[in-house]
């Protein structure tokens, strides 16, 4: 349905009141126009009395019922916001209506991964079926099938919701569809229970006899409402209950989503609302549901213990814990290792300056603004598949769907973090998982509460606190949405570094970012960028979309590992003898940059952090002081390596060293007799002496003494530069955070160069950018505004390449079409 008729619909024009070009929109018929009416309406879950569709279905309960039908078979969360009509109308409970949806999709044999998200948390809390139990019941279904006469699926199904359902002291309660015949099968106190609800009217749960309120509950004879007031204040803990299915993207979970990412305990309903600029009533039925499904609580609750019926102090769950663990375990296994096998390592001291979070509590007491330290789903991933802890589950989780991790629960998350310890790494990729957990703790310690990097020093004497944010949440919001969170929130951004090159990284001013400036930083256009203006780099060829090789181009042919990147996505290794075919299914539907990496084995990298001072630059080279070479000497008059962080990666193929030593005059000149040799154990290693000599060129050809350090500078050129604090690495993640602390890159003055460098990068690589590809190149509209929103909402994509291009001898140019 067009945008610009959703409008109008959620605004209640009627036919008569249409703009002339939204009628043409709907070929000026009225029927179109009720037709979609009615189809937002049922959507969107929308109440009939108060909008357009009741002038246009004339039977309420026809509607309700359609609507029912539809959010059903859509697999959506159950309208608690309408239970007043489902519930005492139409006779659907919550409970209910997801055991017919759980009929439904499993006499459709469909998977437990079919449900969404939230509806599959909301059938656990219910009906108690989890992942495991949904595969039990299948199975036993089909097994029954299989041997005796099939039984039905119902009987399989829990006849009444779970035993442990979740009841909170301040949700009112209400009466539900009651008939004589459910009047004759209760008790007296139940019977006086309902007589009172009618009678006086809906009742604060707390007030009633936990015990009788359960058991309506469970009989569907009553239902609850969890109220959310605009002054509310809502807390988001690390998720317990959650299920990871997938997205459906329906109305309500797209909000869900959104506001799971911008809500803080600090802000209240009615301003998040303002913030968001969506319907107040939205919100509050969406923070109504977080609250419904354990997954947030109200920050204040004014009801005291002597208020409340003396048998809540004796429910079991009135300790404020959403689900039983019983529940929580039924989602997925982990196999964790004991507790006792997980040592336990103190936090990194030599990154703080001695501010404890005790002496914190004056800052945190009145909410100041924060850090926020923006992540991709790269680490999320790492820490739930590493069992690294078994605390970390939860946390990860959250800051994976939730989209944050808030300060005010980060002490618990460094306190799983610390059993992390480096010792336990086996090899290979479970390393990476153990090095980022490490890296991960260090950074928070560093950035949390340290004056030392507070914009504001005079302000903040104790520094600010921490929110984790991961970028893919902030593209659920529109950009003017993301950047109203952003300013209300937080002082600073700081990314980590490597941002995935298969998102779009925030582009904010307001608060600045320590990041990439713009997405194009992060995109192969910033890579040819840096080759052409320093002239260094390795052999590159940029290959558009559609293209197909016949032959791998000579440049590559004596290389033995390639790197291949496909556009929008991280890059990755690929033997040389196997690189063709890779890269034509690659060119098939994307455009991919192929670079030389490594002769004989994987090309040997050597990161340098910054920011670098002038100092460093005007040291001699050497190996030990990389900081002096002379591609970071040219990439500091174009960068600004002084009020940025990040990690500079050059590469040594080392193919290069050979080519210099077969064209040197000493190759030349010697001869086969002479046996005085010596050789540089750092051109030639023992696994290849063999490879070389079969290639032709023998041992006693190689030059009489080491290389001189200009021609070791030469075996290094550029491979990439990324932007913010890396987590790849705990030696290179703490010297970052020592040169940012040590040259203030958080104070105001140097964000203030960095701002105005920042923008003279943007638009240097945006004119790089519209020279070497034919379509228009349009910079950010403003630059103040945060990032892109989602697929259906985001910005245009980055420029796609329209012509190949190839990278060598310090030469950018286009690669003729006829190529190989």
């Amino acid at each position: 349905m067009n945008a610009e008729v959703e409008f109008h619909i959620r605004n209640n024009y009627p036919w008569a009141k249409l703009p002339g070009n939204i009628r043409q929109l709907l070929g000026n018929s009225q029927k179109e126009y009720d037709k979609c009416v009615t189809n937002y309406s049922i959507k969107n879950q929308l109440r009939y009395r108060q909008n357009l569709v009741k002038h246009v279905r004339k039977e309420e309960r026809r509607y309700y019922e359609d609507l029912l039908k539809y959010s059903m078979e859509h697999l959506m969360l159950f309208p608690y916001h309408l239970a007043d009509i489902i519930v005492k109308g139409l006779r659907v409970t919550p409970f209910s209506y997801y055991q017919k949806m759980m009929h439904n999709i499993m006499s459709s044999e469909k998977s437990y991964d079919s449900l969404p998200n939230f509806t599959a948390a909301d059938c656990l809390r219910l009906l108690g079926i989890g992942r495991n139990q949904y595969i039990d019941i299948m199975n036993q279904c089909r097994s029954s099938k299989k041997f005796f006469r099939r039984k039905p699926i119902r009987d399989l199904l829990p006849p009444r919701p779970v035993n442990g359902i979740h009841l909170e002291p301040w949700w009112i309660a209400q009466a539900g569809y009651i008939t004589e015949d459910d009047i004759r099968t209760v008790s007296i106190t139940e019977k006086n229970a309902i007589d009172k609800i009618i009678d006086v009217g809906p009742q604060l749960a707390g007030v009633m006899d936990f015990y009788i309120l359960h058991k309506l509950f469970l009989k569907g004879l009553a239902y609850l409402d969890v109220p959310i007031e605009d002054d509310d204040r809502i807390i988001v803990p690390p998720l317990e209950g959650f299920v990871m299915n997938r997205v459906q993207g329906d109305y309500f979970e797209t909000l869900l989503y959104k506001i799971f990412v911008s809500i803080d305990e600090h802000t209240t309903v009615a301003e998040l609302a303002n913030v968001l600029q969506i319907d107040l009533d939205l919100v509050k039925n969406a923070v109504s549901m977080y609250c419904r499904l354990g997954f947030a609580k109200r920050k204040e609750i004014n009801l005291e213990l002597d208020e409340l019926h003396t048998s809540w102090q004796e429910a079991p769950q009135f300790s404020s814990k959403s689900q039983p663990d019983k529940i929580e375990h039924q989602l997925i296994t982990w196999d964790f290792p004991d507790s006792d096998d997980i040592i336990s390592v103190p936090l990194e001291g030599d990154l703080l300056d001695g501010t404890s979070l005790e002496d914190a509590e004056s800052t945190s007491a009145v909410h100041a603004k924060r850090i926020a330290f923006l992540f991709d789903s790269t680490l999320t991933a790492f820490l739930m598949m590493g069992n690294l802890s078994p605390g970390l589950k939860s946390h990860a989780v959250t800051m994976f769907e939730v989209g944050k991790l808030s300060d005010e629960s980060l002490d618990s998350f460094l306190g799983e973090l610390e059993k992390v310890h480096i010792d336990d790494v086996a090899e290979g990729e479970a390393q990476r998982y153990f090095e980022h957990a490490i890296t991960l703790k260090n950074t928070i310690s560093f950035l949390r509460y340290n004056k030392l990097i507070s914009p504001c020093g005079d302000q903040y004497l104790n520094g600010l606190g921490l929110d984790l944010l991961r970028c893919e949440s902030l593209l659920g919001l529109d950009p003017a949405t993301c950047a109203r969170v952003l300013q209300k929130n937080y002082e600073i951004l700081i990314s980590m570094a490597p941002l995935s090159n298969e998102i779009r990284p925030v582009s904010s001013c307001v608060p600045q970012h320590i990041g990439p400036a713009i997405p194009e930083v992060t995109s192969v256009w910033f890579k040819l960028y840096l080759y052409h203006m320093v002239k260094s780099g390795p052999p590159s060829l940029l290959v558009v979309k559609g293209t197909r090789l016949r032959k791998l181009p000579e440049m590559f042919q004596e290389y033995d590992r390639l790197l291949i990147t496909t556009w929008g996505h991280d890059p990755g290794l690929v033997a040389t003898s196997n690189a063709l075919l890779t890269i034509n299914d690659a060119l098939s539907h994307s455009a991919v940059l192929i670079q030389a990496h490594g002769w004989l084995h994987d090309g040997r990298t050597k990161s340098i952090p910054f920011p670098l001072n002038e100092d460093e630059l005007k040291e001699p080279f050497s190996e030990d002081q990389m900081q002096s070479h002379p591609t970071i000497s040219e990439l500091a008059s174009l960068v600004d390596l002084q009020h940025y962080c990040g990690v500079i990666t050059l590469l040594r193929t080392g193919c290069r060293t050979l080519e210099a030593v077969s064209s040197s005059p000493s190759h030349t000149n010697q001869t086969a007799g002479e046996s005085n040799i010596e050789i540089a154990p750092s051109l030639i290693d023992v696994g290849s002496m063999s490879a070389i000599k079969d290639g032709g060129l023998s041992l006693l050809d190689l030059p009489l003494t080491l290389p001189e350090n200009s021609q070791l500078a030469s075996e290094w050129t550029l491979l990439d530069l990324s932007f913010g604090i890396p987590l790849f690495n705990d030696a290179l993640n703490k010297d970052v955070c020592r040169r940012m602390a040590a040259q203030s890159l958080c104070g105001r003055p140097n964000l203030e160069e960095l701002l105005n460098s920042s923008r003279r990068m943007t638009l240097e690589l945006l004119k790089f950018i519209s020279e070497y590809q034919d379509l228009p190149v349009a910079p950010e509209a403003d630059l103040n505004v945060g990032p892109g929103s989602n697929l259906m909402n985001q910005k245009p994509l980055l420029p796609y390449p329209t012509r190949n291009l190839v990278f060598i001898d310090g030469r950018l140019q286009e690669w003729p079409t006829k190529g190989p």
